[in-house]
Parts: structure tokens; C-alpha cells; sequence
């Protein structure tokens, strides 16, 4: 027979690779991943990397591969959901780059941008339909990086609790106790400070508004305490563990940053509940 030891090690390989996964998916799947795409121009594959987020303290810049100088390019742009007439910027060539700017814009402030090629007297557009980019605050290494730390490690226990919890494990208290305090430190306090850097505000969820990164965190943590709870008073009630790990990792499959802050240009003020 496999020892405890011996299981437990491979248990905690399983966690750590799915949680790497989950969180690579939840990133990749996101509003404010890189468009990435290609389109074929005179038989040749140009590949791009259209930023969707950026810092408010600089311009935005917009780079596409142009090692043979055969295209010139340009950006037509506005600010969203703004009264803007669209602005054309043409691209220049930097080493083998084509390069572009769009504005610093305020926290939480949009930008809606598409890139054009033109070789010979055709264009080509890159994408059929507008790209978004959001601007944010920066936010501090000292903030960001415990955040992500403690998150990274809320899902990992989470997914480890889980386990436990179906194993009937003796230790299915003891991590799930490690879930609430790694949620409560990345999630509920972290995640609102890094919020603050850099949108402006400490909470944007329910009942103030619909931001669904705090509405996520704040269902996940709730689950947690219950679970720990219950662990608390009866080590044998273990399946509402199972439950809570089965809604952290469902919130974790809604892509970050889904419905989150945005500046409105005509009122000034920031607000929730739009992609």
C-alpha cells in the first residue's frame, strides 16, 4: 500500500500544477490580456499583441513586427463611450517595429483602438472590430506582490482542502483553516488596497457596485468561513469544504477583471458593471 506520505506528496503536485493552470486560464481568459492574432498581407503572416492594459503614468504603445519595412500603419482611435471624433495617429518605424501611441488616460479610463497596415495602395485591418484598453494606477511591488502570492496560495489550499476533503483526510480543518487566512489577507484586505492604487477606490462590489472580482472574492471568502466553521465544530462535516472549493474554483474560472472599473468620460466619475 501507497504510504500517507508518499500520497500526500502526490496530492500536493496535483494541487499546485491545477491551481498554475486555473490561474494561467484565468489570466489568458481576461479583458486586459494582449489581443493576439495574425492576418496574411501579399502572402506573408504579420502576427500582433494588441495591448489591453496599461499604466495611466505613460502612453501606451502599439508594436507590430515590421523587420522588412513593407508596410506603414496607423491607429485610429478614441475614448470610450465618449463623444470623441476618432483620432488617426500614423506609426513609425522603430529598429523592426512599427510603432504607435495612444494618450495616458486617468485611472479606469478606455481607450478604443483599431491598427491598419497599408501596403501599396491597400489597407489591411488587423482586427474587425475595436480593441479596449484600460489604463490603471501603479500599483506598489510591495502591495502587488503579496497579493498575488496570497491568492495564488488561497487557491492552492483551497484545491488541497478539497482533496482532503475526499480522501476524508485528517488534516481537512487544518487546511481549509490556511484557505480563509491566505483569502482573507490576499482577497479582503490586499485586494482592496491594490483596488485603491489603482482605480481610485477600496470597493467597487456589491452593494456600491457590480465589480465581479470583489463580488467573486467576497462570495469565495464567505463560503471558506462557513466551511471552517462547521470543520471547527464537527471534524466530520467535511462536504461543505468540498462545496466551498467547488465555488472558489468556478470564481476562478470568471476571467479577471470581467465587469470592473471604468472612468465615465461625460460624468468623471468611475464606475462598475461593463466590460
Amino acid at each position: 500500500m501507497m504510504s500517507y506520505l508518499v500520497k500526500s506528496i502526490l496530492f500536493w503536485i496535483f494541487a499546485v500544477v491545477f491551481t498554475l493552470a486555473i490561474a494561467t486560464y484565468q489570466k489568458m481568459t481576461g479583458p486586459t490580456y494582449p489581443k493576439k492574432g495574425s492576418i496574411t498581407i501579399a502572402d506573408k503572416e504579420v502576427k500582433y499583441k494588441l495591448l489591453r492594459t496599461n499604466s495611466s503614468s505613460s502612453n501606451a504603445v502599439i508594436t507590430i513586427e515590421n523587420k522588412f519595412k513593407l508596410y506603414t500603419g496607423s491607429i485610429v482611435f478614441k475614448r470610450l463611450n465618449s463623444m470623441d471624433d476618432w483620432t488617426v495617429v500614423q506609426m513609425m518605424q522603430n529598429g523592426d517595429n512599427l510603432e504607435g501611441s495612444l494618450p495616458a488616460q486617468p485611472p479606469a479610463g478606455k481607450i478604443e483602438y483599431r491598427v491598419f497596415l497599408k501596403l501599396g495602395s491597400d489597407d489591411y485591418a488587423l482586427t474587425l472590430d475595436a480593441v479596449v484598453i484600460r489604463f490603471k494606477g501603479d500599483v506598489p511591488l510591495y502591495i502587488l506582490i503579496p497579493h498575488v502570492l496570497f491568492m495564488f496560495l488561497a487557491m492552492l489550499f483551497s484545491t488541497r482542502t478539497g482533496i482532503e476533503a475526499l480522501i476524508k483526510g485528517k488534516y481537512t480543518y487544518q487546511y481549509a483553516l490556511v484557505t480563509v487566512i491566505t483569502l482573507f489577507f490576499g482577497g479582503i484586505i490586499l485586494g482592496p488596497i491594490v483596488q485603491k492604487y489603482a482605480f481610485g477606490a477600496y470597493w467597487t462590489g456589491w452593494p456600491i457596485g457590480k465589480d465581479l472580482t470583489d463580488n467573486k472574492t467576497a462570495v469565495a471568502f464567505i463560503f471558506w468561513v462557513i466551511a471552517a466553521f462547521k470543520l471547527y465544530k464537527d471534524r466530520n462535516k467535511k462536504t461543505f469544504a468540498i462545496i466551498a472549493m467547488a465555488v472558489l474554483l468556478a470564481i476562478y474560472m470568471i476571467p479577471h477583471s470581467m465587469f470592473g472599473s471604468q472612468l465615465d468620460y461625460k460624468s468623471g466619475q468611475v464606475t462598475t458593471g461593463k466590460k
